[in-house]
């Protein structure tokens, strides 16, 4: 209840795994499932899918935001919180762990970490019907410095340690 939001009354009466899981498979089609964390999630679907008899989802349809937040941002906090405040993401409505919330803000930061997001370029529909693309300049942002902890700047010495020859760390 704590982290969720969902109390033991919530799920009386609504349906089992089993009852549901053709329909989430056809949901989820074959097209990549991207998570944050996806290992531990597809953890769990894989389990519940075992239970009633199905294979597990194909890994190779994984795309782990935390893998790619890591990579990107290696010895930081990556976690969803952490990466919605890093790329400005308004975090208001979030007060526990809802999923549909989690999925909403997952989808902004997912654009952010593959570079998709280009602020300031947007369509616009001239007389002839159709469109153009414009670009306007962006509005001034208040710059939010990511002071690393040493714990963190620890971290990232670690993982430049790993790397051969880097060329920032030649004087």
């Amino acid at each position: 209840m704590r982290v969720h939001g969902i109390s033991t009354e919530h799920l009386r009466g609504q349906p089992r795994f089993g009852a549901i899981a053709e329909r989430l498979l056809d949901f989820l089609g074959e097209d990549p499932l991207i998570a944050h964390n996806a290992p531990f999630d597809f953890g769990f679907l894989d389990a519940e899918f075992a239970r009633v008899g199905r294979p597990g989802l194909d890994r190779a349809r994984m795309v782990d935001t935390l893998g790619l937040a890591k990579a990107r941002f290696p010895g930081m906090p990556n976690s969803l919180d952490a990466l919605c405040r890093r790329f400005g993401i308004d975090l208001s409505e979030r007060s526990t762990h809802n999923a549909l919330l989690d999925c909403r803000l997952l989808a902004e930061v997912y654009v952010e970490l593959t570079g998709g997001r280009q602020r300031g370029l947007a369509l616009a529909t001239p007389a002839a019907g159709l469109p153009v693309v414009t670009y306007a300049a962006p509005a001034a942002r208040t710059p939010r410095p990511i002071r690393p902890g040493a714990d963190e700047l620890a971290a990232h010495a670690a993982f430049l340690a790993r790397l051969k020859d880097p060329l920032w760390l030649s004087a």
